[in-house]
């Protein structure tokens, strides 16, 4: 194997950029599987040229901590502030207000270089909103680089400052360190999002860029290497028992590639070397953050379900989009000579400080910023989740029966089962009702002894309970269905016409299918939500017939969706109760 010696410019190295953002797009337009790993391609690209940058010039002995940081805040602040300023005006114009809450956190912690930090945070809050209607979902790999970048130098000039042939064993080391935790028992979302774990990704990319000291292999093989990253990212690798393995290997193989000389493959120059490629890399940090923004907002006010039609848009827009601003923003403030640090620094103060007050505003509003009569909601009384704590204050029934004279209402499960509980109490049947309520059946003391207290149990819950040996008497047993109001609320809230409250939905995929289901295992036992509002068109409501959001999750009640659905379970309550309360509660004699 021989090496060659290379100087500046690295066409090759846009040319992989432009696959890593292409397959990171097509991944969020749903035809790409793999297609995320194209973050982890441009963590390797970021480390190697990185390093190759700060270590030749501590070679030289001209680095500056504060001229790398400068040309880091040239490279990517601008566009930053740019589009959470666009995403800003745009979801203000448009959002509800748990969703614009959330958009105004995302646009601090992306301006903050946190937002991998506060993913981590919101991923595993169940009430969160899903990561398809996040603008800015995907500026939390913005966050991992720049946190890498803030210490990493730092590192280095303490290091280089000493001993400087001590850096190359001291990032095998860490390198080593964090492939490690990548493969420790942390959940998948702490290791997903936090650079202890990403570290090695972009170290790689440093040990080549110092390992190799500006020289590359040349052989016969990279066309392999340019052949097996495109089989990973554009291929289904399903049918594997560890999907986690891929990443890894796609971080070996962009390092091979980075470490070879193209110029013996004919393969790895026509795809890395072409000038369609070559540009599309040098635009694509513009195309990574405009994809997100204009899939998100499509999602939330234009269509739940991306035709063809609109993924083509979206992808020419993306590309309108990107060219104007590389060439009107991140041109410009990368050219001292048209922008002076002075002004650089100033205009970017400026925007950072308005775009992140108006956005801390936001929050403190509770993203409450009118009245909102569709959800009960006024910029006056702003309250933070409403609706989430409508449906959490059930917890607080978690206790034992009271002993007046009532029926006593058991209701086990998740959140659906809550959402019942508050269907109960805002029937008219709920001052003759006594409830009860067991979040996880499967680890609660009190389960048998509440259960054969009580009159009626509902439960709702993902796996069933065991009612024969827990000496449970089935007879006073019902089941809580599912249900579903669509994808997203916004869609609804942007639509205009005579018609606006009275918009239908398709559920989800797999809704109405389980709900067949258990309505075939149950019967007369069964809480079947959707056969109340289903229609033939297999769409269910919005809006009540008091003009009010059903759901502002698509999935849980707002308190005007759980009266409404008491009222059209009257009769069904009535005859689970009627029985009960004209026989007396202590005759135990059920439905």
């Amino acid at each position: 194997m021989k090496y060659v010696n290379i100087n500046g410019y690295r066409d090759d190295i846009d040319g992989l950029r432009a696959i890593a953002v292409l397959s990171v797009i097509f991944f969020h337009f749903g035809f790409l599987p793999n297609g995320y790993l194209g973050v982890d391609v441009f963590f390797v690209i970021s480390g190697y040229l990185i390093t190759g940058i700060i270590y030749n010039e501590l070679n030289e002995k001209r680095f500056s901590i504060v001229n790398f940081y400068l040309r880091r805040t040239r490279r990517i602040i601008p566009l930053a502030l740019f589009i959470c300023l666009v995403s800003l005006v745009v979801g203000i114009a448009t959002m509800l207000p748990d969703d614009l809450e959330n958009l105004a956190q995302s646009i601090v912690a992306t301006n903050l270089f946190s937002n991998n930090i506060l993913q981590a945070i919101t991923t595993k809050n169940y009430w969160d909103i899903a990561n398809e209607y996040k603008p800015l979902m995907h500026t939390w790999s913005l966050g991992v680089e720049e946190q890498y970048y803030f210490l990493y130098p730092l590192l280095l000039l303490f290091i280089g400052k000493k001993r400087r042939t001590w850096i190359l064993p001291l990032l095998i080391i860490l390198t080593i360190c964090s492939f490690g935790l990548s493969f420790s028992s942390y959940s998948d979302y702490v290791k997903f999002y936090h650079i202890p774990f990403r570290f090695y990704e972009l170290s790689v990319g440093g040990i080549a860029a110092i390992y190799l000291n500006n020289k590359l292999f040349t052989h016969k093989f990279s066309s392999v290497f340019v052949i097996g990253l495109i089989v990973i990212l554009f291929f289904n690798f399903s049918f594997m028992p560890n999907q986690n393995i891929l990443l890894p290997i796609t971080v070996l193989i962009t390092l091979c590639i980075i470490a070879s000389s193209n110029e013996q493959s004919k393969l790895s120059s026509l795809i890395f070397k072409n000038k369609l490629m070559s540009y599309l890399g040098v635009i694509s940090f513009s195309l990574y953050m405009w994809h997100q923004v204009l899939l998100a907002f499509t999602r939330y006010f234009i269509t739940q379900e991306l035709e063809l039609f609109h993924v083509i848009m979206i992808f020419i827009i993306t590309m309108l989009l990107s060219v104007l601003s590389f060439t009107f923003i991140e041109q410009p403030f990368r050219n001292k000579n048209k922008i002076n640090t002075k002004n650089l620094l100033l205009t970017l103060s400026i925007a950072f400080i308005v775009i992140n007050s108006i956005s801390l505003y936001i929050y403190s509003k509770a993203g409450v910023l009118k009245n909102i009569p569709e959800l009960d909601i006024t910029a006056e009384d702003a309250t933070r989740n409403l609706h989430s704590k409508y449906n959490s204050k059930i917890y607080t029934y978690d206790r034992n029966f009271s002993t007046v004279n009532k029926i006593r209402v058991l209701v086990i499960g998740n959140s659906f089962a809550r959402d019942w509980a508050n269907v109960l109490l805002e029937s008219r049947y709920a001052n003759k009702l006594t409830i009860s309520y067991i979040y996880d059946p499967f680890s609660h003391k009190e389960l048998i002894s509440r259960a054969q207290d009580a009159d009626i149990i509902f439960y709702s819950t993902a796996k069933k309970i065991d009612i024969i040996n827990l000496g449970i008497d089935e007879s006073k047993l019902f089941v809580v269905g599912t249900k579903n109001f669509g994808s997203s609320s916004g869609i609804f809230y942007n639509h205009y016409g005579s018609d606006y409250f009275k918009q239908r939905t398709l559920m989800e995929k797999g809704y109405l299918e389980k709900n067949n289901k258990m309505f075939e295992e149950w019967g007369n036992k069964y809480i079947d939500y959707i056969a109340k509002v289903i229609n033939e068109e297999k769409t269910v409501p919005v809006f009540t017939p008091d003009n009010k959001f059903i759901s502002q999750d698509s999935r849980h009640f707002t308190k005007a969706g759980a009266l409404y659905f008491a009222q059209l379970f009257d009769t069904k309550l009535g005859s689970i109760f009627n029985p009960l309360k004209s026989e007396g509660t202590t005759s135990r004699k059920h439905y």
